[in-house]
């Protein structure tokens, strides 16, 4: 059977996921976990859906992922993450859904503006 690939994104962050029965080993952009993600919060956020739905350790994790900052990668996988193990078994999404992990993060940086040096940030104002 093929393996099933699972889309999260965040930001201008893409992640592709796929989910496979093992140990629990992490692998991102073909380099380990640990590597990938030296800060402990991005590493706790992706392992957020497994802990939740109590599936720690039960799947091993293979993502590509493209674009975006740190924490939008980390934040992309785990909705693929919480994508796939709904997949795997419906039930999951009663516990997945009320934390928040099914729902894509719509806010995106707003554009800068033309006449201004930021999107929202105005040029010094001038009397004289």
């Amino acid at each position: 059977m093929a393996d099933k690939i699972f889309v999260g994104r965040r930001k201008n962050a893409v992640a592709r996921v796929i989910l496979r029965n093992g140990s629990g080993k992490v692998t991102i952009n073909k380099r380990e976990f640990e590597n990938y993600f030296p800060i402990s919060d991005n590493r706790d956020d992706v392992l957020t859906p497994f802990k939740v739905s109590e599936t720690l350790g039960n799947y091993d994790v293979f993502a590509n992922v493209k674009g975006g900052g740190v924490r939008g990668q980390a934040e992309a996988i785990r909705l693929g993450i919480s994508r796939a193990l709904v997949d795997i078994n419906p039930e999951f999404r009663k516990v997945l859904k009320p934390e928040g992990l099914l729902r894509r993060d719509p806010r995106m940086v707003e554009r800068k503006k033309p006449g201004q040096p930021k999107a929202r940030k105005k040029f010094q104002f001038s009397k004289r």
